[in-house]
């Protein structure tokens, strides 16, 4: 299948097909199902996001910071992953300069 360049923003949680639609911080080359992975990974990210602010507005005294972060922390750096391997060669540099992300898309 062929791929398609798309534009992906964290902060806005969007992925896009028009660069000048939105902000964005990457770019990257995907076939439509691997462009549908990365949305469904930032509505996950966002669902997280808003259970980890939850947990800190009303806070349970057995629910350790640590563990209500685990699980954003793990989409989220799945999420990096899988931009680092879809990106441009550019998105990967900044992956690389941001994040200490190597050739397998892991921190070095």
């Amino acid at each position: 299948m062929e791929k398609k360049t798309y534009y992906v923003s964290l902060q806005g949680r969007s992925l896009l097909e028009e660069q000048g639609a939105s902000g964005y911080e990457w770019v990257i080359r995907a076939t439509p199902e691997e462009a549908d992975t990365i949305s469904h990974m930032l509505e996950q990210i966002d669902e997280k996001e808003v259970s980890s602010f939850f947990a800190f507005t009303y806070p349970w005294p057995d629910s350790p910071e640590e563990d209500v972060n685990a699980g954003y922390q793990s989409n989220l750096d799945a999420l990096y992953r899988h931009i680092y391997s879809l990106g441009t060669e550019e998105t990967r540099e900044q992956l690389h300069r941001s994040l200490g992300m190597g050739p397998g898309g892991e921190k070095e």
